[in-house]
């Protein structure tokens, strides 16, 4: 059993079922595509950063079961399909895809390296933006609010913006995060407050629908996301709910923090108009698990994510810089 969120061991993908927390501790391991293009749907491993890595093990696995280049690329187009909104999955794919013809060896030494800069990349993105967060706030200890799940369940060992926090926590500079549960799949219910439990820090959970009055009520300092696409001007799409938490903090007056690797930049989208937003089934809205609460046969609509514009973030923090969008920077330069 790996210790990590997702791992290459002995030939096989091991990653963590973030469907059976906080319940269970289970470790999928994962032998062929189909595999894991159930796990990457069905969200059993998620994140932005995981994706990348889980994108590139994927095509490792591939080039070991296939024998032929045309069978590798025919999977690898299904893998990278899988989840159409986070750019980090198809970046994944593509830098390992590009070795293919190297032989497998080096697909696998690729896929290995994308995992080692992810942990790299999160250690790096866990200083750089907490002393972010020291020097826009005043206050000797922080609250914290946070949406969905951006911690080491969304990399591989440490996490995007909840990186941060456990950073911030280390200094002894947390006074308590604010993870918001995050419907409808509850990942930071589910997710988020159990790795702040295992990290020892204080949190209270907060209602999707708490989340602006709370901020108004001057009870949060600083908001802290992650993101699954941020375009050259600065537009990120993140989890649903992540617009309304920007304007909120806008309304009060509460720096807004996107905390993501430099591989979720995307350059050649200009905006966040042009980001495809995946939609998901209506089981998730109308129930969770084996329980129904919303009329047999009641419609949905449910994106799984949302563009926050550029003009409402405070900051972009990535493992190599720090963009301050509230003076005008963009990730294009």
């Amino acid at each position: 059993m790996t210790d990590r969120t997702i791992d290459w061991i002995e030939g096989e993908i091991h990653l963590i079922d973030q469907t059976r927390l906080p319940d269970e501790l289970v470790v999928l391991r994962v032998t062929s595509l189909d595999a894991l293009v159930d796990a990457i749907a069905r969200l059993a491993v998620r994140g932005a950063p995981a994706l990348g890595v889980a994108g590139a093990l994927g095509v490792a696995l591939l080039a070991r079961l296939q024998a032929d280049e045309a069978s590798i690329r025919a999977g690898a187009a299904r893998l990278r399909a899988a989840r159409p909104t986070a750019v980090n999955l198809a970046w994944g794919v593509d830098r390992a895809l590009a070795r293919v013809p190297d032989g497998p060896d080096a697909v696998l030494a690729e896929a290995l390296a994308v995992r080692d800069e992810d942990i790299a990349a999160c250690a790096a993105m866990a200083t750089r933006g907490a002393d972010l967060v020291r020097e826009l706030i005043a206050r000797p200890r922080i609250r914290v609010m946070t949406i969905c799940n951006t911690g080491a369940l969304a990399a591989v060992e440490h996490g995007t913006a909840l990186g941060v926090v456990e950073e911030l926590h280390e200094r002894g500079m947390l006074e308590e995060a604010l993870p918001l549960e995050t419907r409808p799949l509850l990942q930071g219910a589910r997710l988020t407050a159990w790795e702040l439990a295992r990290m020892g820090a204080p949190y209270r959970l907060l209602v999707d629908g708490a989340a602006a009055s709370v901020l108004a009520r001057g009870l949060a300092d600083v908001v802290l996301i992650g993101a699954d696409r941020i375009t050259a001007n600065g537009d990120t799409a993140n989890k649903v709910g992540s617009l309304s938490l920007a304007l909120g903090a806008r309304n009060a007056g509460v720096p807004f923090l996107v905390v993501a690797p430099e591989t979720t930049v995307d350059p050649a989208a200009a905006t966040g108009a042009g980001i495809r937003i995946e939609e998901r089934g209506a089981d998730e809205v109308t129930g969770f698990r084996d329980t129904r609460w919303a009329p047999e046969g009641a419609r949905t609509l449910n994106p799984a994510f949302d563009v926050t514009p550029a003009r409402l973030i405070t900051a972009i923090v990535t493992d190599a810089r720090v963009i301050r969008t509230d003076r005008g920077e963009t990730p294009s330069g």
